[in-house]
């Protein structure tokens, strides 16, 4: 009987194990057939196309713009997933709710589907626009209320579709800044998925106006790989610069501990990094260049430099050598901060996403959002214009476009 048992046992044990194998052999082939789609799937993705009209352009007004409420004109680029190169022809699918918080549906509507036709939900405020050769798009429409639950914050939903064979896919909501419902537990909830979606409004005369630029596959999803650079440094173009806390050992905020962006971020923003290879000489050349483009630039550019060199480190020591350098090149209005390292969790340094290995990396910022990012760039007039371009070309305020009427 024993032996019966035994055998019995073994018996179950090899179907088990074959069975086992059969998956783990039968699983390679199932995912090399399968495509995976690009963003994941997501609720309601076939409206993008409901009711859209044959002929899209650039810019779009909605219904809600000439019916009441807090008019909004939001604007922006599409660039590539370098952050740089604008894309036309990018179809851009918008949707939010009515001042009240619902998506009310209107019978007679052209953009709308009836009430529960195809289990449209979305409203009749919807629309779609196009980017133009720049890369430009614009909308008219108006603020959307909360949710009348008030659990999420005001936001306005966005699908892309590039004008390529990739299927359409959603970006992370615009939301606006002034909120009260955009807490600090709802941003960190965030994917950044095509940039940042926080943005902030600026009042002109009834109408706010707000800018949202996306960059194309930035944190997407099986989005298409793109060669990874070992020298990449820092958080992506599109994304909001994170707040940390810095010591400062000279300039403006001597003896404190300041968070750059939390005092400044409405400001034009340029925070030079250095990790464990600091080059002197090189640093040198670099600072006194960006005192002058801060002097030349007034109270409209801080700048930073975050020395986060973790080798041998020693807070007074380094605070007395960014001292030193501080008076030896007559800084008055470039900030001299360090950190232990770029990992230190307690500066919240790690934030930034910097590599110690780079010679340096520079952040460019504006109203938070990260506008330009340079690494192992040069003390040299080539790249001292390079990033006196980038900070011309992104100081100007918003733009304003004739309004459209509505067709």
């Amino acid at each position: 009987m024993k032996c019966v048992h035994l055998s019995a046992i073994i018996f179950i044990i090899s179907l088990i194990f074959s069975k086992c194998n059969a998956q783990t052999n039968q699983q390679p082939e199932d995912q090399k057939n399968q495509v995976k789609k690009i963003g994941g799937n997501f609720e309601n993705s076939a409206f993008t196309y409901y009711g859209i009209p044959k002929q899209i352009s650039s810019t779009d007004t909605s219904i809600g713009y000439l019916e009441g409420g807090q008019k909004l004109l939001l604007t922006g680029t599409v660039y590539q997933l370098d952050g740089k190169t604008p894309v036309p022809d990018v179809l851009i699918y918008y949707y939010h709710t009515n001042t009240k918080g619902r998506y009310e549906h209107r019978k007679n509507e052209p953009r709308s589907m009836e009430p529960n036709e195809k289990g449209q939900t979305h409203g009749y405020l919807r629309g779609w626009v196009k980017t133009d050769a720049n890369g430009n798009y614009t909308i008219y429409t108006i603020r959307p209320g909360a949710y009348p639950t008030h659990d999420e914050p005001e936001h306005i939903h966005l699908t892309v579709k590039e004008p390529n064979d990739l299927n359409e896919y959603y970006i992370d909501d615009i939301v606006f800044d002034d909120d009260k419902l955009l807490t600090t537990q709802v941003r960190q909830k965030f994917k950044n998925r095509g940039g940042s979606g926080v943005v902030r409004v600026l009042l002109q005369d009834a109408l706010q106006i707000a800018e949202k630029d996306i960059i194309l596959g930035l944190n997407i999803p099986n989005y298409p790989s793109v060669h990874h650079d070992k020298n990449q440094s820092g958080l992506h173009i599109g994304e909001d610069q994170p707040s940390f806390i810095p010591y400062h050992a000279y300039g403006p905020d001597k003896g404190k501990r300041t968070c750059p962006v939390c005092k400044y971020g409405r400001y034009h923003g340029i925070i030079m990094f250095v990790g464990d290879h600091p080059k002197w000489n090189e640093i040198k050349q670099w600072l006194i260049y960006l005192e002058q483009e801060s002097i030349k630039r007034a109270q409209y550019l801080k700048v930073y430099f975050v020395y986060g060199n973790s080798v041998a480190y020693e807070k007074a020591i380094r605070e007395k050598e960014l001292e030193r350098l501080g008076a030896e090149l007559n800084i008055k209005n470039t900030a001299l901060t360090f950190v232990p390292s770029f990992a230190d969790d307690e500066t919240e340094a790690s934030l930034n996403h910097i590599n110690p290995n780079v010679e340096n990396t520079f952040i460019l910022y504006k109203n938070r959002r990260i506008v330009d990012k340079y690494i192992n760039l040069k003390p040299t007039t080539e790249n001292f214009e390079k990033i006196s371009t980038a900070l011309d070309k992104t100081k100007g305020a918003y733009f304003y476009l004739p309004v459209p009427e509505h067709h």
